[in-house]
């Protein structure tokens, strides 16, 4: 086994490796060192023993060392593009959500039931693409559609959460909104009512999401697949939110450098 840690950041889009634990390196990487690079983070944990040519490992081999002063290599890039669809599902471990100010939540992942409950969803894309979209469908067909290579456009691999909707998802024209925060209600609505006359599953609402990761909207949790493998990452209740990750939960709700 290395000396080094494997990560796969989806904002943005990288492969590092890393001397630093994963909460330590959630840290560094949202808020940085002397030059306070701040801003939300997603990344998970790959199997220490992943390898690929596809990747320069050899650049962790020989840079994940300690330094002079004794602190250990914050980071080693290993590759900056198309990652996600390089690395299988089955070599990613655990989520690790991290706020903009560096405190960072950890998500193990679990067995997977449909979403039988939801007519309509909205999911937050996080890599390849960064789009907000609308659909009917629930997240692992959703995953399996977008993946799927059948279709004439496609994705390798997608990870993506979804969002809360409220009444919206029931009745999108008349449904109480009051307590969603998005800012482009009016525009949602028309789109997730479309689906009534529409044979799409999936419709895009925003090209790219501006306002961050909205940890705070998130339904059930954090999903990362293909048209074959899926996971699953279950989002704590509120109830856990407020006690057993109260610190994390606070600052996930602020914005901390606008």
């Amino acid at each position: 086994m290395s000396d080094y840690h494997l990560y796969l950041s989806l904002i943005p889009e990288a492969l590092i490796a890393s001397m630093l634990e994963p909460k330590e390196f959630g840290s560094y990487y949202a808020v940085g060192t002397r030059g306070r690079v701040f801003g939300e983070a997603i990344f998970f944990e790959l199997d220490p023993n992943f390898r690929s040519e596809d990747f320069a490992f050899s650049l962790a081999d020989e840079r994940c060392v300690t330094q002079p002063d004794g602190a250990p290599k914050s980071s080693v890039y290993l590759g900056i593009y198309n990652v996600l669809g390089r690395i299988p599902v089955s070599a990613i471990g655990n989520l690790y959500l991290v706020t903009d100010d560096g405190r960072t939540l950890e998500l193990e992942r679990a067995p997977y039931s449909p979403d039988k409950e939801h007519p309509l969803h909205l999911y937050q894309e996080f890599c390849p693409k960064s789009p907000m979209v609308a659909s009917r469908l629930e997240p692992q067909t959703f995953c399996r559609s977008i993946t799927d290579p059948q279709h004439p456009v496609t994705l390798p691999r997608i990870a993506f959460s979804d969002l809360k909707l409220g009444e919206l998802a029931y009745d999108p024209l008349n449904g109480k909104a009051d307590d969603l925060p998005y800012r482009y209600i009016s525009h949602l609505r028309d789109v997730l009512a479309d689906f009534s006359t529409n044979t799409k599953d999936s419709k895009l609402v925003i090209k790219h999401v501006r306002d961050g990761v909205l940890y705070r909207m998130v339904q059930t949790g954090f999903y990362v697949g293909d048209h074959e493998d899926f996971a699953y990452y279950p989002f704590p209740s509120r109830g856990a939110l407020q006690s057993t990750y109260y610190d994390w939960w606070r600052s996930a709700q602020i914005a901390h450098f606008d």
